[in-house]
């Protein structure tokens, strides 16, 4: 696992920079908007351009030179990066830049994260594939520790300017140690007379077609499409949540960011050591399940007394559930082809994630965020469970959405292919 590790050092490195920018951003779009709405945009003007640029990522990291396209992955980031910190340093920033950096950035990210997950398979023996998954959760949520307790004590000293010039050392990093990792190319099989003789359409659809042949497949879509539909939609309201319960409290968001870290870091050291359980499929439904309960106590509570610990509960869950996911996809599929499969699973997925931050800051801002201001419809009700005034609203979104991730976890016991998908037989 050298070469796997070499770049995972430099992910690290760089997505500890990256969280430090976003982490200020966020405090940045807060205190010009002070909108749900605003902060949801971010995300979902990052996601809409994935999806269509999802038909082509597969097609594109099965064909070209995976170590290229993820050094270009990381050369535009930067780029869009350096643009933000000028537009910022000569006071021109607006949240509508963010709307357009975004956009620019997912295309090119889409196809560096394919390009990547496409490669592990091929760095690492398939005996570690968990682990090597649980490492890269390491990344996800050690950066959630460090990167926004710099960013905290950073940002009012050196402002967003000082710490996107920070991230950009970091991007220098993670290229760096990109450029020097030699990163092996699948072997590329054959193809027969009808596969070259495919239109356009049915290239673009192979990764859809190949899932929805294989049942146990089919059905680990459907689970994680529910599951990432009702993560999202409560998620995405976390941060202008917690904001706008603690009047604004950078301290606080920052807690409960470096409490996810905690948790992520500790779950996926954990599961390094581990290995992971046999029976993968269980870690899966066994972290959706633990994920939900945290959730439901985060959503319930109204001081980072309940938050913390609840968040760092929730994240201990996500290495397990995401690892044994990842591991599942990588044995099952072969590595000739996990481009344009792992898009059409990705593209599914953005498509639930992208509807979802779509609908949340809306159902934030105008329907129950009034609701239960003080006077509104609910606030008798509810109030005594969940409180009332700035916030409340979106407490009650975010629990619902908790409630969902527990039955859809529970559920998955009681379907056959999804309990019984670590017999099936992989794929050569």
């Amino acid at each position: 696992m050298r070469t796997f590790t070499l770049i995972w050092f430099g992910q690290l490195v760089s997505a500890i920079g990256s969280t430090m920018t976003f982490f200020a951003l966020t405090l940045w779009a807060w205190d010009v908007t002070g909108s749900a709405t605003a902060l949801t945009l971010v995300g979902l003007f990052f996601q809409l351009p994935q999806i269509p640029m999802t038909l082509f990522a597969g097609m594109i990291v099965d064909r070209f030179n995976r170590k290229t396209l993820m050094l270009l992955g990381d050369a535009v980031t930067a780029i869009a990066t350096l643009i933000i910190g000028v537009l910022y340093f000569s006071q021109q920033l607006q949240i509508w830049h963010l709307y357009l950096i975004a956009m620019l950035v997912a295309g090119f990210s889409q196809i560096q994260i394919l390009a990547y997950q496409s490669s592990v398979s091929l760095m690492v023996p398939k005996q570690q594939y968990t682990r090597a998954s649980s490492m890269g959760a390491i990344v996800h949520y050690g950066s959630n520790i460090v990167g926004p307790a710099l960013a905290g004590v950073l940002y009012p000293v050196i402002e967003l300017s000082g710490i996107v010039a920070i991230d950009l050392v970091t991007f220098a990093i993670a290229f760096v140690t990109l450029l020097i990792a030699p990163i092996p190319q699948p072997q590329v099989k054959a193809k027969s007379q009808l596969e070259q003789s495919e239109g356009w359409g049915r290239r673009l659809t192979f990764g859809f077609r190949y899932v929805w042949q294989q049942p146990s497949l089919r059905v680990l879509l459907l689970f994680t499409v529910l599951f990432t539909f009702a993560h999202d939609l409560g998620g995405s309201l976390q941060s202008p949540m917690v904001l706008a319960r603690t009047d604004g409290n950078s301290l606080a968001i920052a807690s409960v960011s470096a409490a996810a870290g905690v948790g992520g870091v500790a779950g996926a050291v954990l599961l390094s050591v581990w290995g992971g359980p046999k029976q993968r499929i269980y870690g899966l439904l066994g972290g959706y399940i633990g994920a939900g309960l945290s959730k439901m106590v985060f959503g319930l509570g109204r001081s980072t007394a309940i938050w913390i610990p609840a968040q760092l509960c929730s994240s201990l869950n996500f290495p397990l559930l995401g690892s044994c996911r990842s591991a599942l996809w990588m044995d099952k599929i072969s590595s000739d082809i996990q481009g344009r499969v792992f898009a059409a699973k990705s593209l599914v997925n953005q498509g639930a994630s992208a509807i979802a931050v779509l609908l949340a800051g809306p159902l934030a801002d105008r329907v129950l965020e009034p609701a239960m201001a003080p006077g509104g419809v609910w606030v008798h009700g509810l109030s005594p469970i969940l409180g009332s005034g700035p916030g409340a609203g979106m407490a009650i979104l975010y629990t619902i959405c908790a409630v969902a991730m527990l039955l859809i976890g529970i559920a998955g016991f009681w379907v056959p292919q999804l309990r019984a998908i670590d017999r099936y037989p992989s794929t050569p």
